[in-house]
């Protein structure tokens, strides 16, 4: 029976004291509960104290918070711009719990966070959002929307002090909703190939002006040179002729004699009949008793 009872008091003195300590590591923050009374913090990022601690058991709980950055999805909703087109956004945040003790009095735990963190995040895409036509949010300004967004997100935390601190905001996809992308696609499309046509019309035009001036130059060109060989040619005749009168004036048997050499090698051909009367002056030269 005392043995019994020894063994007892010795479970319940374990009991009792397992209830007496609690561990916090360096990820982690606890806060402190009195009958349900927040009175303390520990680990805190203003007053590091990890480890072992001691509280009064029964009378004390005590409540584990997160240290690290925590992350928060939400889910894809439509979002309408300034131009009343309406896109599907996905975004998300991170925060760091920065006072446990506020962040229990105003949303308890990490589920009530995030259903208020819910609600900014709502309000603030948009506030933002609805200010802006709807290609600035799917083309170019991405930077500047997430920015605008996380500026919005911060104001409103630091409003209602939540005890956390918004460390980021990222937009990870803002289209348009689907059967109205392909509607916008396809006049995108169109436009395109507008474009594309209009382009290869001015360039058919520039083609073929290229052309004709290249034909008019071509023209031109091959005018100039006929000219200039009817030129030299004339002057080549003319040269000729001075030399052959030269020559004649110097010798005008020996001219004569070699003017109808060129005309026997002109006109005998092999094989070519010739009938003339036997005192031609064409053959001249062949009946010639000098040759």
């Amino acid at each position: 029976m005392i043995r019994s009872l020894g063994l007892v008091i010795l479970v319940l003195a374990v009991f009792v004291g397992l209830q007496s300590v609690y561990m916090v590591n360096e990820r982690q923050q606890a806060l402190i509960l009195r009958l349900g009374e927040p009175v303390d913090a520990v680990n805190e990022a203003e007053d590091p104290d990890p480890g072992l601690h001691f509280k009064i058991p029964f009378v004390m709980d005590v409540l584990i918070f997160d240290k690290r950055n925590l992350e928060f999805d939400m889910d894809p909703e439509e979002i309408q711009a300034s131009d009343q087109v309406r896109l599907v956004v996905d975004a998300f945040l991170r925060y760091r719990i920065t006072n446990p003790l506020r962040f229990y009095q105003t949303v308890r735990d990490e589920r009530g966070a995030q259903l208020r963190l819910r609600s900014i995040m709502d309000d603030s895409l948009r506030g933002v959002i609805a200010s802006i036509p709807s290609q600035d949010v799917i083309s170019g300004q991405r930077a500047e929307l997430m920015e605008r967004v996380q500026v919005a997100v911060e104001t409103q935390v630091a409003t209602q002090d939540l005890g956390i601190e918004v460390i980021d905001v990222r937009i990870l996809r803002a289209d348009l909703p689907q059967q109205i992308a392909e509607r916008v696609f396809q006049r995108m499309r169109s436009e395109r190939e507008q474009e594309a046509a209009r382009i290869r019309a001015v360039g058919n035009q520039e083609a073929a002006e290229i052309q004709a001036d290249a034909d008019r130059q071509a023209t031109i060109i091959q005018a100039e040179a006929r000219r200039d060989a009817e030129r030299l040619r004339g002057e080549g005749d003319a040269r000729r002729n001075a030399i052959y009168a030269e020559a004649y004036g110097r010798d005008p048997e020996f001219f004569a004699f070699y003017r109808s050499m060129q005309a026997y090698e002109l006109a005998v051909q092999a094989g070519t009949p010739i009938v003339i009367p036997p005192d031609s002056e064409f053959f001249e030269y062949f009946s010639a008793q000098g040759g």
